[in-house]
């Protein structure tokens, strides 16, 4: 099938079923691998995907909030951590060298100056988001200027599968309140350590939280949520999941932020639900929760809460093999083996 959010035929799932069921094993002999493949046939609307290349974006940005003390490191990190991507040092880039993945690096909305860097893509909405705390985050033009810029860099990217990775201090607080809004859920069931804070830093991060939550309405639409609440990266993450799922391509959610970024994106566009693939269980504390409720079984669990997109880059060879079976493997018939009586 082609086009964009191609509508599945009804009985679509069945005929995926039925060939992988056809393949040379017993039924569900290969678990959760089966239904990975299934869910990479639904998010391209082939039955048998080719899945050969993988590009890793990660978006950086910096968040007002960060100046309310809700992490353990200074707004300085983002910068310096941008410049470890470019450099090919921080765990992504070792990820994604060793799975065969490329990686390319976002400038969202760094504090200070513009980065100056041949490789930097530079995407700027602003030199970081004002606190929410006080005040709305960004303004819909920003909002709506982050969205775009996603949406063009997904259509931009010529892979087969695509990862979304962030960087960006303060941006745990800024997904948990986008996530407390769009769901209703407590924020003590959201917000967690972080970049590794301690009891009293994790208290004193949900009391700044529900703070600058009471500033608006209990419940709040994907897009108000986002630009009271949200940061740039995140929001261009959620572009880019949008412009993904209607380019009939697999999208890789890494963890607590990336799925938050999912969240909003589902809210916009119910359609892209079909092309998110979760990469694994972040040890965020609110990750469990969003996952709980969005029903979705990641394929990883190492206790991983990094992000960058390092949950998504190791779960790629998974995904590609998964791939593999429907295109490659043999079924019973072509390989003339003896089926189930």
């Amino acid at each position: 099938m082609t086009g964009r959010n191609a509508d599945l035929p009804p009985d679509f799932g069945r005929t995926v079923l039925a060939l992988i069921e056809s393949k040379t094993k017993p039924v569900g002999a290969l678990g959760l691998v089966e239904s990975l493949a299934l869910q990479i046939a639904r998010a391209t609307g082939k039955t048998a995907p080719r899945l050969e290349t993988c590009a890793l974006t990660i978006f950086a940005a910096d968040h007002g909030i960060a100046a309310e003390g809700v992490s353990v490191y200074p707004q300085a990190v983002t910068r310096q951590m941008v410049l470890n991507f470019l450099h090919g040092g921080a765990a992504a880039n070792v990820f994604a060298d060793a799975v065969g993945a490329s990686v390319q690096v976002v400038d969202a909305g760094v504090a200070g100056e513009p980065i100056a860097h041949p490789d930097i893509l530079s995407r700027r909405i602003g030199a970081g988001t004002r606190n929410s705390r006080l005040e709305p985050a960004m303004t819909e033009a920003q909002l709506d200027e982050a969205l775009r810029a996603g949406a063009a860099l997904a259509a931009e990217c010529g892979t087969d599968v695509l990862c979304f990775g962030e960087m960006g201090i303060g941006n745990t607080s800024a997904a948990s309140l986008v996530a407390h809004k769009l769901l209703d859920l407590s924020l003590a069931r959201l917000v967690g350590r972080g970049t590794g804070l301690d009891e009293k830093g994790v208290a004193r991060k949900r009391a700044v939280l529900e703070e600058a939550a009471a500033r608006t309405a209990r419940r709040l639409c994907a897009a108000r949520a986002l630009a009271e609440y949200g940061g740039f990266e995140i929001v261009m993450m959620t572009g880019a999941m949008i412009e993904g799922a209607r380019s009939n391509r697999p999208v890789l959610v890494d963890g607590f932020i990336s799925s938050v970024a999912a969240l909003a994106a589902l809210h916009m566009e119910p359609a892209v639900e079909r092309a998110l693939l979760y990469a694994h269980r972040s040890a965020e504390a609110g990750h469990t929760t969003l996952l709980e409720v969005l029903g979705a079984r990641p394929v990883l669990d190492l206790e991983m809460r990094l992000g960058e997109g390092t949950g998504a880059l190791l779960a790629w060879p998974i995904v590609r093999a998964a791939s593999a079976m429907l295109t490659d493997m043999a079924s019973f018939e072509s390989a003339g083996v003896s089926g189930p009586a």
